[in-house]
């Protein structure tokens, strides 16, 4: 009787033993991270980055692995302010900030959550960061900065006549005015006037995209979030006056635009979402990861602007499908 009840004690000891060296072997849960996203307005091109940086984060960490917060701004700097404090509340691990408005809400919200923007022209004069090769700051993110000098060479080899360029922006978008100043020297050193029409808001923009077009041959609109809202509108109103634009980006193109050479707004988003994944999962420091831009850029042209101009497409120049 004591041998057999010292074998069951010795058996459960061994029982005990294994299931202990069992749960030291299993594989740690990953850590399952929340990303509050705040995007500036709803665009299709920002909806795509958005739609890329999710992809792209749960590509690295797992789909089960990481949960997303999306807010709308809706194009008010105010609603920028209001959504990255509550993230800032609700501590999140990281935010993702869609436009330059609201990187630099999340920007002035904290100094200690990573922040990753995504649809930035230029972080450097949306003054947030230190330099672009190291931020210095928990900042960092992917440019949507495409060649202006390539998109200005496009233009004029196009329409090699062109003698007076306007070129159309909203002067509260920092960004947009980088880019504004950049093909103008550009355009001058081609010998084209360029001329500068700016507006605070969608609601001045009619009257000043009206008093452009009878003076100028060809607008130039680079990636402003404003603008490329209201493609309809500026359609609407360079279409019957004959003027050719030049839009900094595919889907504003699309909207009302005749060509231009643009970057993918998703695998830009879906950079910056590998960047964000590598901060939470391999403890990257956002300080000292590099701004990162696009690699490639396509030229297109709108078929249906081109007929309504009465212009014909170079052979081999792809249509906006």
């Amino acid at each position: 009787m004591k041998t057999r009840t010292q074998w069951i004690a010795v058996s459960l000891i061994c029982v005990m033993l294994l299931a202990l060296t069992a749960c030291g072997t299993a594989p740690a849960a990953e850590a399952k991270f929340t990303v509050g996203i705040v995007q500036q307005l709803e665009h299709q091109a920002l909806d795509e980055a958005t739609a890329g940086f999710q992809d792209g984060m749960k590509a690295v960490l797992g789909e089960a692995n990481v949960e997303f917060v999306y807010k709308n701004a809706q194009n008010d700097a105010n609603n920028c302010t209001t959504i990255v404090t509550k993230f800032v509340s609700d501590k999140v691990d990281l935010i993702m900030a869609n436009a330059t408005t609201a990187l630099q809400a999340a920007a002035a919200a904290t100094a200690d959550i990573p922040v990753v923007g995504t649809s930035i022209t230029d972080y450097m004069s949306a003054g947030v960061i230190d330099s672009n090769e190291k931020p210095g700051r928990n900042v960092t993110g992917a440019s949507d900065l495409a060649p202006i000098d390539q998109q200005v060479n496009m233009l004029l080899e196009f329409f090699p006549d062109v003698k007076n360029v306007g070129i159309l922006y909203c002067s509260s978008e920092s960004n947009s005015v980088f880019q504004a100043e950049q093909a103008q020297k550009y355009f001058t050193t081609a010998g084209v006037t360029a001329t500068t029409f700016t507006f605070s808001d969608s609601n001045d923009m009619q009257g000043v995209l009206t008093n452009a077009v009878s003076a100028i041959d060809a607008l130039y609109i680079p990636t402003d979030n404003t603008a490329a809202e209201n493609m309809e509108m500026v359609r609407n109103i360079t279409v019957p006056a004959g003027i050719p634009v030049f839009s900094g980006e595919e889907n504003a193109c699309a909207g009302g635009g005749l060509m231009t050479l643009s970057i993918s707004y998703y695998s830009m988003g879906y950079a910056a979402g590998e960047m964000a994944a590598e901060i939470l999962k391999d403890g990257k420091n956002p300080a000292e990861m590099p701004i990162v831009y696009a690699a490639e850029t396509t030229q297109k042209y709108n078929a249906e602007i081109a007929e309504a101009l009465n212009w014909t497409a170079p052979e081999g120049l792809e249509a906006i499908g």
